[in-house]
């Protein structure tokens, strides 16, 4: 039997052999998905060239339909296993707006198949055949684990001269030396076919733990649920068509074979008429549902069809006649009914979490519904009147408290509500996952208000539980993103955020921006991720600071002044002090910027990001002792992006300062320590 050459490439610590689907760095067998394997050796294969995504889209995933985000998540994966930030060896360069090159040395070699056994082996084969000489142990000749898998031509000179030596003792014997070789031949044979079936036994075992440890990357069915429309247009009873919508939503949250758009994405459709194919193209889903209700008194109708979009086929309708104050019964009945008509397959605990709940007084839940609707609106002071009220009728509601916690959230980040409502909001969280532990919106937004002031390390673990629960949840892998980009672990941040988007795309419309392509420096692709601002004084905001950053200063200008007016919020005035630093009225920007400052200490607004903001402000309004300040504010509160602080433009007018230097170490104690914990 021949074997061809072994082939194999290695780069620094590591081995990579393509026939063999085997990657070492030294002798620890490192595992990667089928698809980042082919991606490694195609990057290896063309190591020093630049290639395009386009090249390596067509090649890895050819005849495949996948977006770039698939690309984004394979590098960033790759470098993982090659542990590119531990070692501090770059592997693979990212060319903006290009590609990526494998910039490491790599050696190829082809070598002949390894010696399967030593001169040991063969001294066990005279052995066997002379006897016990010289104190040796004797060896049976039916012991496999002692005999030659097969012989190289070295060896086989060896075992001839030793049986020349005896070859008149086989005679004496009876024994020939042609039988003695045939004999000796077909055991190898058999040998070696036994050991060829074992290494195809263990490589496929291989594969499948190796399987068992990748994330699944395979896309749940699309959804979407717009709110249902009001037959009677009383504005008493409108808040249902939203609310009621959501409260489905927030139930299918739980089912990992779907992808549902949350509430942020559809509210835009209240009242609207519906035409299916432009919603499902607008809303990128394969599946939606609508419908609608009439309210006459204390009788409720509602009526739905769920609908496939790309041939408008439907797939199922159902109404249902209730009393309004069983309005519960709605959600249990829409989801039982989605996960039917969809055919899908539940775990039991997907099964159980969207079973019927415990009943929730009705005057309770009522409030609850018009609390959402509320917050849904941003019209969040109202919004905390509504689910206080709920939480007093009936203080076991789990879900009544973490969107009162949202709200206390939303009104400190946005309105300055400051370190009250973020107390406030911590317990309402806590109390909802006292009641029920495994609450997926208690559990991210818990997570986001610790991000928000500075407890990056407790937040994750607790996105960490709710993909668990999900591992298709599109807000866990956002808000383990937007961890990530807090404490600086920058490319595991833009994977978490682009995996995010790839399991639902209108992530970036629903009031969330990916900053971690600006930290990266990645300003275009910055911009590109956002959406139309429209009337968004936030997203307005964020436009005009990509801008800044590419020094298109005039539309820059512009949109800062029109995020400003739309809404004077933390950021916009930020917003609105780097404007006066582009028309050069430095000490009106430098008022605005410590008017600013002054009301955030004062009502406690904690959120360390928009102080690092404050702090590039301050600095390109040249008044570093200012921007210093808020800066370590920024570090010891909780941003602790080490790699962007090393590299942030805006900051350059800091870098000779003793003190920036003292903050940047600052920042990178932590940020170590953090991938000391969860890398």
């Amino acid at each position: 039997m021949v074997l061809k050459l072994r082939h194999f490439y290695e780069f620094g610590p590591f081995h990579l052999e393509p026939d063999e689907r085997l990657l070492r760095n030294g002798e620890q067998s490192l595992a990667l998905a089928p698809k980042y394997f082919d991606l490694l050796v195609f990057l290896v294969q063309n190591s020093g060239r630049l290639l395009t995504k386009d090249q390596i889209m067509q090649t890895v995933w050819s005849g495949s339909i996948v977006e770039e985000a698939n690309l984004t998540v394979a590098i960033s994966a790759i470098r993982k296993t090659l542990a590119e930030k531990e070692s501090g060896v770059q592997y693979i360069e990212t060319v903006p707006k290009k590609g990526y090159r494998f910039s490491a040395e790599v050696r190829e070699v082809e070598e002949p198949p390894t010696p399967p056994f030593s001169k040991l082996d063969a001294r066990s084969e005279d052995t066997r055949a002379h006897g016990n000489n010289g104190g040796d142990v004797a060896v049976s000749p039916q012991d496999p684990s002692h005999m030659p898998l097969m012989a190289t031509p070295a060896i086989e000179t060896q075992m001839g001269e030793s049986a020349t030596g005896s070859e008149s003792t086989e005679a004496a014997g009876g024994i020939s030396r042609s039988n003695r070789d045939a004999n000796r031949y077909k055991r190898i044979a058999a040998l070696v076919l036994m050991v060829m079936m074992l290494a195809v036994l263990v490589s496929v075992t291989l594969h499948l733990r190796r399987a068992a440890h990748v994330p699944s990357l395979i896309q749940p069915r699309s959804l979407a649920i717009l709110p249902l429309q009001n037959l009677k247009h009383d504005a008493d009873s409108d808040f249902l068509g939203f609310s009621l919508a959501d409260a489905v939503i927030t139930r299918l949250d739980y089912v990992s074979a779907l992808s549902v758009r949350p509430s942020t994405a559809v509210q835009k459709y209240r009242n609207d008429t519906i035409d299916i194919q432009k919603v499902g193209a607008a809303l990128n889903v394969d599946t939606i549902l609508t419908g609608s209700f009439l309210r006459e008194g204390d009788e409720l109708r509602i009526t739905y069809q769920l609908i496939e979009v790309k041939n408008s086929k439907l797939l199922g309708r159902g109404t249902i006649d209730l009393k309004y104050d069983n309005l519960l019964r709605v959600q249990d009945s829409v989801a039982q009914q989605i996960v039917q008509k969809l055919q899908l397959n539940l775990s039991a605990s997907e099964a159980e979490r969207i079973r019927a709940q415990a009943r929730i007084d009705p005057l309770a839940y009522e409030y609850y519904l018009r609390g959402v609707d509320l917050h849904g609106q941003h019209t969040f002071p109202l919004a905390i009147k509504m689910l206080e009220k709920s939480t007093e009728i009936d203080p076991n509601y789990a879900s009544a408290w973490a969107y009162l916690g949202a709200s206390y959230t939303s009104d400190a980040a946005f309105e300055f509500g400051g370190r009250e409502q973020y107390q406030r909001a911590q317990s309402a969280y806590e109390r909802a996952l006292a009641i029920q532990p495994s609450e997926l919106d208690a559990q991210i937004f818990l997570a986001n208000l610790l991000v928000d002031t500075g407890k990056v390390e407790q937040a994750v673990p607790l996105v960490f539980d709710a993909l668990k629960t999900n591992p298709n949840y599109a807000a866990a892998h956002w808000e383990l993103g937007y961890a990530y980009r807090f404490a600086g672990m920058l490319d595991e941040s833009l994977a978490e955020c682009e995996r995010a988007r790839a399991l639902d795309p209108l992530v970036k419309a629903n009031g969330s921006v990916l900053n971690t392509y600006l930290y990266l420096g990645q300003y275009e692709k910055f911009l590109d991720s956002l959406p139309d601002p429209t009337d968004s004084s936030f997203f307005l905001f964020y436009r005009a600071f990509g801008e800044f950053h590419e020094r298109n200063m005039e539309q820059a200008s512009r949109d800062f002044e029109r995020a400003y007016q739309l809404q004077p919020s933390l950021y916009t005035q930020i917003g609105k002090a780097l404007n006066e630093a582009i028309a050069r009225r430095q000490a009106s920007g430098l008022e605005i910027l410590r008017t600013v400052e002054g009301r955030m200490k004062e009502r406690g607004v904690g959120d360390p990001e928009a102080v690092y903001k404050v702090a590039q402000a301050y600095a390109v309004l040249q008044d570093k002792v200012s921007a210093l300040r808020a800066l370590r504010s920024s570090v010891e509160s909780g941003f602790f992006s080490y790699p962007y602080l090393a590299s942030d433009p805006l900051l350059n007018g800091l870098r000779n300062e003793p003190e920036f230097e003292r903050i940047l170490e600052a920042a990178r104690q932590r940020h170590q320590a953090f991938r000391a914990r969860f890398f």
